[in-house]
């Protein structure tokens, strides 16, 4: 069983890392993104609200991300293990999660954090924009989320290196390539 959350800045792989590890591990991934860009198309009250946010490249309040968080980890898929993905991203957050895996009587295995230099960021993200269309994909968009990340989600990294569960791994490469140093560096983790 395997309790993780992959961290990074925007477009630095972790989606796409998120579903092979899954697949490799067996667990549930949960993607916050996926969830509200979910509702967004099906233009849901909670979509129709996180989309004011997503499009201005800000996180949504803590509040509306949390109860969906809670709802998630408590369905039955979610039981044996999970790898969260964009969640948390603040130290707020860390401590409600905190509180929802304790309650649950569970902790956390192991963070994984995907690096990677903010310029070639940018690119792959502009690249992404271009074949999917995403609204919140434009260069001042990704370098406000950026900036969020590096402000913000920064302190939850180092939260978890303070409980010496964080693991980093360079985004940077090939995906087979990324994702083969993501499942020895969780190896090694879970070893230690």
């Amino acid at each position: 069983m395997t309790r993780m959350l992959i961290i990074g800045p925007p477009g630095s792989g972790k989606g796409t890392q998120a579903e092979r590890i899954s697949e490799r591990l067996g667990v549930v991934a949960i993607s916050t993104g996926d969830i509200f860009r979910a509702n967004v198309k099906g233009e849901t009250p909670l979509g129709i609200e996180a989309k004011k946010y997503m499009d201005a490249g800000d996180f949504v309040p803590d509040s509306v991300t949390n109860d969906m968080v809670r709802d998630r980890l408590s369905q039955p898929d979610a039981e044996n293990g999970f790898l969260l993905d964009g969640y948390p991203r603040t130290t707020a957050q860390v401590d409600y999660l905190d509180q929802i895996l304790a309650d649950g009587q569970q902790e956390l295995d192991v963070v994984l954090q995907l690096t990677a230099d903010d310029e070639e960021l940018v690119a792959r993200l502009l690249g992404r924009a271009k074949e999917t269309g995403r609204s919140d994909d434009n260069e001042a968009v990704i370098r406000h989320r950026l900036d969020l990340y590096h402000g913000q989600t920064e302190a939850v990294v180092a939260k978890y290196a303070e409980r010496g569960i964080l693991t980093k791994v360079d985004g940077i490469g090939g995906i087979d390539e990324v994702t083969e140093r993501v499942l020895t560096a969780i190896e090694s983790a879970k070893a230690v």
